[in-house]
C-alpha cells in the first residue's frame, strides 16, 4: 500500500520538556518494516482459521489458532517499539484489510459451483465446515485485535516517551497485558458460539485460559523479542537519526 511508503524520515530525537532525550524511532524504508508485517498479517489470517475450531486438553477450553497468534502481538511490540505508533496503526489496518480480503475469498470459493458427484459434494460440504463460521471469527478477530493492538501500541510508545530506550522488558510486559485482556474479552465474546461454547462456565474458561495462556508466551518471550528489537534497531541506518 503506498501510504506506507511515506514515512521517509526518521523522528529526531529531540529534547523533551523534561529534559530527557524524545523517544526515537526509525523510518519506513528498509525492509524489515515489511517482512515484520508480511508475518503479522499472516499470523492473523491463520489464526483465523484456527480459531474456527474448539479445542479442548482436560479441562482447558481454546481454540485452534491459540498457539499462533501471540505471535501478532509480539510482532506489534517490534512495530510500535521500533516504528513507533503511526506505523503500527498502518500495520494493524493494513493486516485487518487483508483478513477481510482472505474471507471473503472463503466466501467466493464456497459460492462457486463445484462438481455434483459423491466426493465433489465431500469437498464442499468440508469447505462450508471449515471456512464457513471464519466470517464471524474475523469480525472477533477485527474488533478485538483492532482494539487491543491499538492499546498495546500506545501504551509501548507513551512508556517509551517517559523512558526512552531504558526498561524495555517494562514496555513489553506492561503493554502485552493490557492488550491481551481486551484482545481476549472481545474476541471470545463474539467467537464462543461458532466455536460450540454455550454456558458461562465454559465461557470463563475460555477467556481465562486464552489471557492467560497469550500473556504467558508473549512473557516467557519477552528476552528473544529484546533480542529482535535490538537487531533491528542497529540495523536500522535511520533509527534516532
Amino acid at each position: 500500500m503506498p501510504e506506507l511508503q511515506n514515512n521517509t524520515s526518521a523522528q529526531p530525537a529531540a529534547p523533551s520538556a523534561g529534559g530527557r532525550a524524545a523517544a526515537k524511532f526509525a523510518a519506513v524504508g528498509s525492509p524489515h518494516f515489511a517482512i515484520l508485517l508480511a508475518f503479522m498479517a499472516v499470523i492473523v489470517i491463520l489464526s483465523n482459521i484456527g480459531a474456527a475450531k474448539g479445542v479442548q486438553f482436560g479441562p482447558i477450553i481454546t481454540d485452534g489458532g491459540f498457539f499462533l497468534f501471540p505471535f501478532a502481538y509480539i510482532l506489534g511490540d517490534v512495530i510500535s517499539e521500533v516504528f513507533g505508533f503511526k506505523v503500527a496503526r498502518k500495520a494493524i489496518l493494513t493486516t485487518f484489510a487483508l483478513s477481510i480480503f482472505a474471507s471473503l475469498t472463503y466466501w467466493v470459493i464456497i459460492a462457486l459451483p463445484g462438481f455434483t458427484d459423491e466426493y465433489g459434494a465431500a469437498k464442499q460440504s468440508a469447505l462450508e465446515g471449515a471456512l464457513g463460521p471464519v466470517p464471524q471469527i474475523v469480525l472477533a478477530s477485527l474488533l478485538a485485535f483492532l482494539a487491543g493492538q491499538l492499546i498495546n501500541s500506545q501504551i509501548m510508545v507513551r512508556l517509551k516517551a517517559r523512558q526512552g530506550e531504558r526498561r524495555l522488558w517494562m514496555r513489553l510486559m506492561g503493554s502485552s497485558g493490557v492488550g491481551e485482556f481486551v484482545d481476549t474479552l472481545i474476541f471470545c465474546t463474539i467467537a464462543a458460539p461458532v466455536i460450540g461454547i454455550t454456558d458461562f462456565g465454559m465461557f470463563a474458561n475460555y477467556v481465562v485460559v486464552g489471557f492467560l495462556y497469550k500473556t504467558a508466551v508473549q512473557y516467557i518471550l519477552v528476552p528473544v523479542t529484546t533480542l529482535v528489537i535490538g537487531w533491528i534497531k542497529r540495523r536500522e541506518p535511520s533509527y534516532g537519526v
